[in-house]
């Protein structure tokens, strides 16, 4: 059997919470090599998965070994390590949000296609077991026409995720250049674009209003109109004192209740007063104390092996960060933004 040997770069959180383990418990899989610039960051990894430490980048993506490299680095470095990691003929998996500019996330993009590898985007919502089968339901057309929705997304925010807590790479417009839209809103976009279709226009209010240790975002509220003309709300918050990771699609036939219930992952209402409930897997949080799988490293894995095209490539991470880009403009121009459609072939 094949296996795909894999370098992660960047022991934080996600990649000790959600990359490493995940690939650790892929059978496909060979972790070959872990990098940090925090050097015992590197070597603590690097001793649970048996792999090479490194506080370069550049020299565990050139090992000839490695097949494939998940990118766990702050939002500024995406585009730069990706694209160095695809001309070094690796397979990528990049955090989200993609980029901090369309231009960064074409530029990876085109690096993909050049180099003829995968690149996927780690939006992880469109793998969790009631939005997929909240797909179906909304695909089949059982629910006739969608009329509107709201979606949310918030917790406390990352210091009580970060490894560097409240001193974490999050709070620096710099490194992060955007907050909780681009932490928590770029999932929430791209879970509604898999759901209900592409965006075609937004309104937003965009806020710091809970953290004082920053200037980015930590409070969003979007007004979203779909090519189809359905609309609806998504938020964005680091200020919640309990997590919120919740949609609700309103129907003709009825309504989708989506991580909306701490029973019931999955609740169709339907108008003629029917009810089904459906107690699937729960939605991951960060507040796991047992390892969960959210299926996108296997996902990956198998898009590599199999040679094909992730559900989340980079031309669909680009249109889920156009989306928050949208919105931060919308914010500053105080005016209602028209996304550019994306139809380049790469």
């Amino acid at each position: 059997m094949k296996k795909l040997n894999v370098a992660v770069i960047g022991c934080g959180s996600i990649a000790r919470k959600r990359h490493l383990p995940e690939y650790h418990s892929n059978s496909q899989v060979n972790i070959v090599a872990v990098c940090d610039v925090v050097e015992e960051r590197a070597k603590e990894m690097a001793e649970v998965y048996g792999a090479l430490p490194f506080t370069n980048y550049m020299d565990a993506i050139n090992l000839a070994e490695v097949d494939a490299v998940s990118v766990c680095l702050p939002n500024y470095l995406h585009a730069s390590v990706t694209i160095e990691s695809l001309d070094a003929k690796k397979h990528v998996l990049c955090e989200k949000p993609m980029a901090i500019s369309i231009e960064e996330a074409e530029a990876m993009n085109q690096a993909a296609e050049r180099n003829e590898k995968k690149l996927m985007i780690a939006h992880n919502q469109r793998f969790v077991s009631s939005h997929q089968k909240a797909k179906q339901l909304l695909d089949s057309g059982e629910l006739g026409k969608v009329y509107s929705f709201r979606t949310t997304f918030g917790h406390g925010g990352p210091e009580n995720w970060s490894i560097d807590g409240s001193s974490s790479w999050f709070f620096n417009k710099e490194a992060a250049f955007v907050g909780a839209m681009g932490d928590l809103g770029v999932h929430k976009a791209d879970l509604i674009r898999y759901l209900i279709g592409e965006v075609s226009e937004v309104g937003a209010f965009v806020e710091t209003a809970a953290k004082s240790n920053t200037t980015v975002d930590d409070n969003a509220v979007c007004i979203l109109k779909m090519d189809s003309g359905v609309v609806g709300t998504l938020t964005a918050s680091w200020s919640y004192s309990t997590n919120d990771n919740s949609t609700v699609i309103y129907c003709e036939k009825g309504t989708l209740q989506l991580e909306n219930d701490p029973d019931y992952s999955l609740k169709v209402e339907y108008r003629n007063g029917d009810r089904v409930h459906h107690k699937l897997d729960k939605i991951q949080t960060n507040d796991d104390k047992a390892p969960v799988t959210t299926h996108t490293i296997d996902h990956f894995v198998e898009s590599v092996l199999n040679d094909q095209t992730p559900l989340i490539s980079g031309e669909e991470g680009l249109k889920s960060l156009q989306v928050i880009l949208s919105a931060l403009e919308a914010n500053e121009t105080k005016q209602i933004v028209e996304l550019r459609k994306t139809t380049e072939v790469y």
